[in-house]
């Protein structure tokens, strides 16, 4: 099968053939129909995270059919379509699994880096994190790619909101592929969005409007309003103390991102007020299958942009350099 392949971090992806995966008697085999691209993979390919192996194939915002594998024993048939987000596998076991937790499991492995992802023609995954899906019939909010962005952008964004509790005004620091989505949940919710977008980002701050924000700016503006919660989905720690300067007394801050730039020091009064700061640290399948049935009902619409597989390292270049508003997906 074709792949776009990591050999070393800060290296290119390479496009190549490999081998066709073998799925084990707990996996799938699984045809990728598509794959997003999320800003953990660039982290990844720019060593900012460590690869469980390399080479490497990236890739965990995956929609696929399934070829063959273990499918029947979890209702699975062949041609079924599934979406394998990051969380890949867990011991199942642990004092994490066993309360609910799957997310901080300690030995939990993750697609795209501690296995092969969906960056190539062929994967597999383990078959009890593959999520069902309905067919996508002929409406563009169900076709593969306006799907794969839901399995890592929406739900880690959906698993941030969760944690912003009942707040009313929202702030989303980083107006990207996790923020555009979550803001149309927020809306549909009945919450006020504030969206910050990077200097300059006019096009940004004007999408963000047109998905339902009441105001929208840069990251170093105040607000018209204080905010009950903020969820920073850019990864630049430097927006933490804006941010717990922006939400009000009895406020959160939700840091969303598995990689972030160190935290500058700042002083206590930023976040005296019972002010809270917390991160988001993976999902867990509850989380996929309550966002995956609410996403329907807002509905959702997925902005997006499409590249060959050959094309995988432009899409990465793209999304450092915030060419495209909305998600990029892989379409082998």
């Amino acid at each position: 099968m074709h792949a776009a392949v990591l050999d070393a971090p800060g290296r290119p992806l390479r496009l190549t053939e490999i081998a066709d995966p073998v799925p084990t008697p707990e996996q799938l085999l699984l045809s990728v129909s598509a794959c997003g691209v999320c800003r953990t993979d660039l982290h990844l390919r720019d060593g900012e995270l460590a690869a469980g192996h390399l080479p490497l194939v990236l890739g965990h915002q995956i929609v696929g059919r399934v070829l063959g594998g273990s499918g029947e024993a979890h209702g699975l048939a062949d041609g079924a379509r599934v979406g394998v987000p990051w969380l890949g596998w867990t011991c199942g076991h642990c004092r994490y699994c066993l309360s609910g937790r799957e997310n901080l499991c300690l030995q939990a492995r993750f697609t795209g880096c501690d296995v092969d992802g969906g960056y190539a023609e062929l994967t597999v995954a383990d078959a009890r994190y593959c999520f069902p899906l309905p067919d996508g019939g002929d409406e563009d909010a169900l076709a593969d790619e306006h799907v794969a962005p839901l399995l890592c952008a929406g739900l880690i964004g959906y698993r941030a909101l969760r944690m912003a509790g009942d707040a009313t005004r929202l702030g989303l620091y980083g107006f990207g592929s996790a923020a555009h989505l979550i803001a149309q949940v927020a809306v549909h919710e009945g919450r006020e969005v504030y969206a910050f977008t990077r200097e300059g980002d006019r096009r940004g701050q004007a999408f963000a409007r047109e998905l339902g924000a009441v105001w929208a700016g840069t990251s170093t503006e105040r607000p018209p309003e204080e905010l009950d919660a903020a969820l920073i989905f850019a990864p630049v720690g430097a927006l933490v103390p804006l941010a717990l300067r922006a939400v009000a007394r009895g406020g959160s801050v939700v840091c969303a991102g598995i990689h972030m730039s160190d935290i500058p020091s700042f002083p206590y009064t930023d976040l005296w007020g019972e002010r809270q700061l917390r991160s988001v640290a993976n999902l867990t399948r509850a989380d996929g299958e309550a966002f995956l049935a609410l996403a329907p009902r807002v509905p959702l619409r997925t902005q997006v942009t499409t590249y060959p597989l050959a094309a995988a390292e432009s899409a990465l270049h793209d999304l450092r350099g915030g060419a495209f508003e909305g998600a990029a997906v892989l379409v082998p």
